[in-house]
């Protein structure tokens, strides 16, 4: 699915699981939205699983906006008094879209309870209390922190998706497919392999052609990237020691309750007390895109202003004045904390953990001592290419991914493809967006609102590339190739070529005559499908779907729609 699909999704009010592969434009996608509600007069809830990912979309943490803080359970008890904080009570009540970012950090438990909260302080047994909730995330990356001593396959769920409150919200799965950080074709197939838990020992011949003796390289183009902080705070102290002369000290300034401040700190890259020097190894810590940089841009100090403001050289090659940025806490458009600070961070080393959402050109990687299902995943894919990648270590964790979510992910790919297939002959698009916008009591931008609502149709139905597509699919299918066939011969995957049949369908250009092989070993499925579709509707998928318990798959039914009327 593309990003502009997917927003156009969002844009209705549906529940929304937006994900897709590292560099895919998840943060991307979601700050648009966030900004179109903005436009429209909406303010949404803005939280995130941590605080590091909180101060990448301006937002606060899921468990201080609902008041859960470090709970493990709710009781009647509890939620009372939550519901009686009066800052809790006044984000729940106000809200009427709530995004959580980096969801695949938070449990199973930890969503219930929020669920909880929600329908609690809303007076309604709606799920979420109503609200349009917008989960983001990736579970292939880092997992829930459960301690080990409390967690056992008896215990009950794990990931976010397990929990009965994820069923009851039924999100519409948004997989994006559009990748804007790597690039490399080689390593992109290795990533693509880790994912899915089939890496191969050409995979890993090509990993280990990258394997490297650390003390070679120039220690002011590449940061390292490590499991455990302790290696980290080890090797920055030591380097920028190692250069002559006493520090700039850059101070952070601080506004609001100490609560909110700490929260804010504890999720900033740029440290409370940054201390720098001409020819230290740095890296941005946000993104600022009319300045040059965004976060994980690096480069070198070579000089301060008058005020101590820093001078960056970037690798690249440009010339940053680094001055400070604010970290903000915001609710309901209104800001309540926010620290300021260079954007910056010594960078000769940074953990994995505090590098998710990141963007390197080059780093040298250490995977000896992963522990984590995931851990060497996140921090191959924060990297460009094959070549910017330099290789300290690995061990066999580092290319292990959990098999459930593995599982999982096949599961939410199905579930996209068959809500673009739904999504892309949806006539009414236009009129759920503004209906959407008016029941929350926002009202579309003006004087262009309008036609920026259909065009965001358009993008989903006639992408120009597409069109394109769309008639060589016609012309193989005249040829009498199958879906899967077609897919092969183009390149395009399964799920864009039945988004191509069905355009074709709608446009009238498909016939019995080019379609008719296309059933060929499924006409007794696919005449049970037609049968269900008689009687439920052919509108939507998930209905069928589910009449079948599943036991029919998505692509099947989709095949049947595309055959049906014939």
């Amino acid at each position: 699915m593309t990003q502009s699909e997917a927003l156009a999704i969002l844009k209705t009010g549906r529940n929304v699981f937006l994900t897709g592969e590292p560099g895919s434009g998840k943060t991307h996608t979601v700050n648009r939205y966030v900004s179109f509600l903005r436009s429209c007069g909406i303010m949404p809830a803005i939280t995130a699983s941590t605080g590091i990912a909180a101060t990448h979309i301006g937002g606060m943490t899921i468990h201080s906006w609902s008041g859960i803080g470090v709970s493990r359970e709710l009781s009647d008890y509890d939620l009372e008094r939550i519901s009686e904080i009066k800052h809790v009570a006044r984000n729940v009540r106000s809200a009427r879209v709530l995004v959580i970012d980096e969801v695949s950090m938070i449990s199973a438990d930890m969503i219930g309870m929020v669920d909880m909260v929600c329908r609690e302080i809303k007076g309604t047994n709606q799920a979420f209390g109503g609200l349009q909730v917008v989960l983001v995330g990736d579970f292939f990356q880092l997992p829930p922190i459960i301690k080990r001593d409390e967690f056992s396959d008896d215990i009950g769920p794990r990931f976010a998706y397990e929990s009965p409150s994820w069923r009851q919200l039924d999100p519409a799965v948004c997989y994006l497919s559009e990748q804007h950080r790597q690039e490399d074709a080689s390593f992109l197939e290795i990533l693509s392999a880790i994912r899915s838990g089939n890496v191969s020992s050409g995979h890993q011949a090509l990993l280990n052609s990258r394997r490297v003796d650390v003390g070679s390289l120039p220690k002011d183009k590449v940061t390292k990237l490590f499991s455990h902080n302790l290696d980290v705070d080890r090797i920055n102290d030591l380097e920028l020691k190692k250069i002559p002369g006493s520090p700039r000290v850059l101070n952070m300034v601080s506004h609001g309750s100490k609560a909110m401040i700490d929260q804010i700190k504890r999720g900033c890259l740029s440290p409370e007390v940054l201390e720098l020097k001409e020819n230290a190894r740095v890296m941005f810590t946000k993104n600022n895109f009319e300045a040059g940089f965004v976060n994980g841009t690096t480069g070198v100090v070579i000089g301060f202003r008058e005020d101590g403001c820093p001078m960056v050289k970037t690798d690249g090659g440009a010339v940053i004045f680094a001055e400070p940025m604010e970290w903000i806490m915001e609710s309901d458009g209104k800001d309540l904390a926010s620290v300021t600070q260079t954007p910056l961070r010594l960078a000769w080393a940074i953990t994995i953990h505090k590098s998710q959402g990141m963007s390197l050109d080059n780093a040298v990687v250490d995977l000896s001592r992963a522990f984590e299902y995931g851990q060497g995943y996140v921090a191959l894919s924060r990297i460009r290419s094959l070549e910017g990648l330099y290789l300290a270590g690995i061990n066999d964790r580092a290319l292990q991914v959990c098999p459930e979510v593995t599982e999982q992910d096949a599961a939410f790919r199905e579930q996209s493809d068959c809500m673009s297939g739904d999504f892309s002959v949806d006539e009414d698009i236009a009129k759920k967006q503004s209906d959407f916008i008016h029941a929350c009591g926002g009202e579309l931008p003006s004087p262009n609102s309008a036609p920026e609502v259909k065009k965001e149709k358009m993008k989903v139905s006639h992408i120009g590339g597409e069109v394109r597509g769309s008639a060589h699919t016609l012309e193989l299918l005249n040829k009498g190739l199958t879906i899967a066939e077609i897919a092969k011969e183009t390149g395009y995957t399964e799920g864009t070529i039945f988004k191509h049949a069905e355009l074709l369908k709608s446009s009238r250009k498909l016939s019995p005559e080019n379609t008719a092989h296309l059933n060929r070993g499924l006409e007794r499925e696919i005449g049970k499908v037609h049968e269900a579709m008689r009687n439920i509707g052919a509108e939507k998928m998930r209905p069928i779907h589910d009449h079948f318990d599943g036991k029919i798959s998505y692509d099947v039914i989709r095949l049947a729609r595309i055959l049906y009327g014939e």
